[in-house]
């Protein structure tokens, strides 16, 4: 099976089941544990999630990633539908994805050539994963991208077994892991320039601007409305946060341990996902890649500062139109150079420039999972990349 072919996901039913007529056997969702011990929770699966014949190349990471995606998928599928055919599964995830996907212009019209839903979906996982990968290096797997995929598989759930919008769901939730992701960050006791930076990049976007009401764990997790698995999840990803120097000190400690009973888990709980993360970044032979650099903070802001500014040159002229047309956000964002906006302020920059990034395909990264936090990114580079949209006493060359 080659991921990186057309006809990977025939060959895929073929081999999850050989009669290639009915995936008959009474699958269950796949556990949490097992997902969490593979990497797949942590953006960085190494291994495929079920038995197969021994290939003759050998895949990427980015290649078992997304083969171990559509197989969550289907293992899920097919634990509410067991007697489904290949072709019903495979449809209801193009539905799904239909769903979440659409209010980004022209994504499904890239798919329109491909006459079966196998090719379709194929394009379609091919396009979750490597869509920022001319923008972000073949390396890049942090938290905030290949790791977020998780979220697809829990909004699945949602629009398979509730009402509940996936879009929706997707929104809020990464709100939620992000804002935990926050608290962890700060309660680390000894921060670098590159931690500070990122938390100056989570207090610049709106959605984590500290209060007093949401400083606190208990001001904002529902535990009660919470899944087991979003709730592991949750702790996972705060773990991974302050983990990058291989260390945990006592105020980081103390964190897990609030979130940990504030989101009413067992301590076992917290004990698997440190002992899962040890294992990855132990396990040199297939895990080192992800932990190779100096520092994964460093690496994620160098790397989401080039994106950027590589978004705003190639879409120079666009940004000036819209500038020119939206005297209120030029207003704002030129305001934002000398002092801090308020939260009402920062929620007019936010609306408007997702506005302006739905309607370029190049921008729709700032719309997918993770990507609302380089937003503040945007907001703090396009005056300093287009300084002449700022310039209140330039004179036009016309006039």
């Amino acid at each position: 099976m080659n991921p990186s072919a057309n006809g990977w996901i025939p060959k895929y039913t073929t081999t999850l089941n050989q009669t290639n007529k009915k995936l008959t056997v009474a699958y269950n969702p796949i556990p949490y544990k097992l997902l969490q011990e593979n990497g797949f929770i942590f953006g960085v699966s190494d291994t495929l999630l079920f038995s197969s014949p021994k290939n003759r190349i050998q895949l990427t990471r980015e290649e078992v990633t997304k083969v171990n995606l559509l197989h969550i998928l289907v293992m899920f599928f097919l634990s509410e539908n067991k007697e489904a055919l290949p072709e019903e599964i495979y449809s209801k995830i193009i539905s799904f994805y239909s769903t979440i996907e659409k209010e980004r212009k022209g994504f499904f019209n890239q798919f329109s050539s491909y006459k079966s839903d196998t090719s379709k979906l194929e394009r379609i996982i091919n396009v979750r994963i490597q869509e920022s990968n001319n923008l972000f290096k073949r390396d890049f797997a942090s938290l905030l991208t290949h790791a977020f995929l998780y979220i697809d598989v829990l909004a699945f759930s949602k629009f398979l077994t509730t009402a509940i919008s996936p879009k929706k769901y997707i929104a809020n939730f990464e709100k939620l892991i992000m804002h935990c992701c926050f608290l962890a960050l700060q309660a680390k006791e000894k921060k670098n320039k590159y931690d500070r930076l990122l938390l100056e990049l989570f207090e610049d976007a709106t959605l984590f601007a500290p209060t007093k009401a949401s400083d606190s764990l208990l001001g904002f997790l529902e535990p009660t409305s919470l899944k087991y698995n979003e709730k592991c999840y949750i702790l996972d990803l705060c773990c991974l946060a302050v983990w990058d120097d291989h260390t945990m000190d006592a105020r980081e400690q103390e964190f897990l341990h609030q979130l940990t009973h504030t989101l009413q888990l067992p301590e076992e709980s917290l004990t698997q996902s440190v002992q899962a993360i040890i294992l990855l970044t132990n396990n040199k032979d297939v895990r080192i890649t992800l932990f190779d650099y100096a520092h994964p903070v460093n690496q994620f802001y160098k790397q989401a500062t080039q994106t950027v500014k590589t978004l705003i040159l190639r879409n120079k002229n666009r940004f000036l139109q819209e500038l020119e047309e939206s005297g209120e956000l030029m207003l704002l964002l030129g305001k934002s150079t000398t002092r801090s906006l308020s939260a009402s302020e920062k929620k007019k920059v936010k609306a408007q420039l997702l506005d302006i990034c739905k309607t370029v395909p190049s921008l729709t990264i700032f719309l997918l999972p993770g990507g609302s936090l380089l937003l503040p990114l945007l907001v703090k580079l396009i005056p300093q990349l287009l300084p002449s949209a700022f310039d209140e006493n330039r004179i036009d060359p016309k006039n």
